[in-house]
Parts: C-alpha cells; structure tokens; sequence
C-alpha cells in the first residue's frame, strides 16, 4: 500500500516521456494501466536487441528499452480506432484520477478522447499530455524526438568538447534526458494536481512540452546568458572559471579531477610528484592557471598517464583531492556504494526467470516507493481489469476479442 494506492491512473503513452512518468506514480502505489495497441503494444517492446533472455537463453521479446520504464503496470490491449475500444478507455477513464497521453496535437480528440470529452465523464479527472513542443504555439504540430530538442534547446550547444580540440562539436547526452526530465517534472505537475483536486475537488489539465523542459533544466546557463547576453560555450570535460576540474586519462582508464582550491591543487601535484608545479607562480594561483591552463593542462596530463586509475584513486583520496573514476556500467553494478544502497533489483518474470531493474532512487521513511510487479507483457492484465475494474462479464469480454477490439 504505496502513498498513491487511492489513485488510478490511466497510461495512454508510449515510448518514454510519459511511461517515465507512469512509472514514477506506480513505483509510489498507483495503480497504473498501460493502454497498448492490440498486436504491437508499445514502440518500445521492439527496440531491441537487447531482450530480456528467459531461462533456457532465448530472447523473450521484451526490449530492455520497454523493460527500463514500465515497471509496476497492468497491461490492457485495446484498439482506440474503434468505436468499441473508445468506450472501454472512456469507462476506464471514469474510473480514473489521472490520464496521461502522448499523442500529437488534437489526434485523441478523433476519438473522443481528449480532455473535453473525458471530462464531460469524469469531471474531477487530472490529464496529462505529453508532446514534443506543447499544444499552442507555431511548432504544436511538429513531432517531437528528444534528439531534436537537445538540439533545438540549447543543451548540445554546452555539450561537447571546445571547438578546436580534437572531437570538438555539440554532443548530445548519452541518454534521452529531455525525454526522461519531462517524465519527472510531469510527475510533479500530476502530483501537485492531485493535491489541488485534494483541496478544492477540481481537475485540470496538464500541457508538458519536451522543448519547455529542455529549455529550463539549463539552470544556471540560462542565467549566464540572460544575465551577460554571451551564449555559453562547449568546455567538454574541463571548467571555464577552475583549473584543474576535468578528466585525465591515466594509464588504464580516466579519472575525474576536481581541484577547488589553491591548496587542493599543491596536494594533486605533490600526490604525482609535481610540487614545483605548485611553486610556478603561473600555476600557484586559480586565476593563473585558468590564464596558463593551455600550458598546464599537458603537464598534467602527463604526470596523470604514468599510473593507473586505481593508484590515482587512492593517492588523491588520501590526500583529499576530489576525485572519481569513470566507472562503465558494469563496474557501477559491481561499486560497493551502489550494492549497498541496493540500486539493482530482480523482480520475477512470466517468463520463468527474473527481470533485472533499477530501483527507483528515492528513500523515505513512511512511504517509500517499490517495486514489485514486472514490465507486464502485452495484453498480460487485458481481462483482470475489463473483470475488476469495469465488471465485464466473459461473455462481454469474448464478444470485444471476437471483434479484435481487446
């Protein structure tokens, strides 16, 4: 019994964005039904390979793409583009708090889906959509792709290596990030609803745009430019104002480097058997060796190559020099920080074996959030909740699977 256990929601999105949401909300104890097109299901069950291997080593089918946002759901097939599957998500909607949707602009309301419609029956109902670039606006009718928006926002112009150096360019991050922040500030706007609806029993609608999320997670970039009216530039793994605060590559591997004072630098250069460095009034200060760092920057970078990560590691902690590995995914599973704080999880699978996850990182006292049912296959839960939820009979139920709605 999560802290939303009393709220339903149901999850007419796809691919990432609003999934990332939906998942947010169950891993709290909403009860989350996923909508997926009879046949097919989400895009995403098919973004592999990788797939989920069953026991005997065959691939299941199930993309690890699907897998990493669609915990704790039930997964009802039904086909909206018939008059019959849009009155099974409208008795469905009745019976929810919440709907959230990725569709483009205007296309539910085709079927008479969108928030009018739905409001009209349930009229305390909380919706949710998610879309590229809003509902209003020159570019709400334009698809909108995560890839685009990093682009389009602002977030590759600060990414990337310095023009010049060798692999300069705009890079975009290595996971859908304008995707995956929209799906968590869509989970603050659908909580945040709720506890208005809470209050004075009145829903509302939600209109989360990718390029809007974009935009503002830039934070204090943001605030440099508006404040200066100079656009940022691409420092790649260095800092324009510290030196040095960047990645070296050691003999073995890269390390992450963060020297925050001017005594924190004599002791990275003492741990590497470089005091004169500390000495060189062109290095002894920060405001030096941001003017110098051209000169520095090689220095270091060969004192850095004649031992391994695992030396660097341990000189600079004992030295109390901030600094990290850059860990692959397989050595972030096998960190013992990330063991303890029990990160990974397997839950059990209809396939006969287990799923393994990534547990929602929030930890509280009263209402913590779980895990505890798989990604559901397709159409896993289609009569359960037809029976439960809108009192079908088999009979009814039969008759919808007769006609490919269900």
């Amino acid at each position: 019994m999560g802290a939303l256990s009393h709220i339903r929601v149901l999850d007419l999105s796809r691919v990432l964005a609003g999934p990332w949401c939906a998942q947010t909300l169950a891993d709290f104890g909403a009860d989350v039904i996923k909508i997926e097109r009879p046949g097919t299901g989400d895009d995403t069950r098919h973004w592999g390979p990788p797939y989920l291997k069953a026991p005997d080593g065959a691939d299941t089918r199930e993309a690890a793409y699907y897998l990493a946002a669609n915990r704790n759901k039930r997964s009802v097939t039904v086909d909206i583009a018939t008059p019959e599957g849009q009155r099974v998500v409208r008795e469905l909607a009745a019976k929810s708090d919440v709907v959230l949707e990725n569709y483009k602009v205007g296309q539910l309301k085709r079927y008479g889906l969108d928030y009018e419609s739905l409001r009209a029956v349930k009229p305390d109902l909380i919706y949710c959509s998610v879309t590229g670039f809003g509902q209003t606006g020159p570019y709400a009718q334009r698809a909108g792709y995560d890839f685009i928006v990093q682009g389009l926002g602002g977030f590759m112009s600060i990414t990337g290596e310095r023009e010049g150096e060798p692999g300069g360019g705009p890079q975009k991050a290595g996971v859908a990030i304008a995707d995956l922040m929209t799906g968590m500030y869509a989970s603050v706007a659908v909580l945040t609803a709720l506890a208005h609806r809470e209050r004075t029993g009145v829903g509302q609608y939600i209109d989360m745009a990718l390029l809007d999320v974009q935009v503002a997670m830039l934070a204090n970039m943001n605030s440099n430019f508006l404040a200066s009216g100079t656009p940022p530039a691409r420092w790649g793994n260095a800092h324009p104002n510290i030196v040095p605060y960047q990645t070296f590559q050691t003999s073995d591997g890269w390390i992450i480097v963060a020297v925050g004072n001017d005594g924190q630098f004599r002791k990275f250069v003492e741990a590497g058997g470089r005091t004169e460095l500390a000495d060189d009034e062109r290095f002894s200060t920060n405001p030096a060796r941001v003017r110098n760092r051209d000169t520095l920057v090689p220095l270091l970078t060969a004192m850095v190559r004649l031992r391994s990560k695992r030396e660097w590691i341990d000189a600079l902690e004992a030295a109390q020099v901030p600094c990290g590995p850059i860990n692959d995914l397989r050595e972030v599973f096998d960190n013992e920080q990330v063991i303890a704080r029990g990160m990974q999880i397997d839950l059990p699978h209809p396939s006969g074996g287990t799923v393994k996850l990534v547990r929602n990182p929030v930890r509280m006292t009263e209402t913590p959030p779980r895990a505890v049912a798989h990604p559901p296959t397709l159409g896993e839960h289609t009569d359960d909740v037809l029976r439960s939820v809108l009192g079908y009979d088999d009979a009814q139920i039969a008759a919808l699977r007769a006609q490919q709605v269900v």
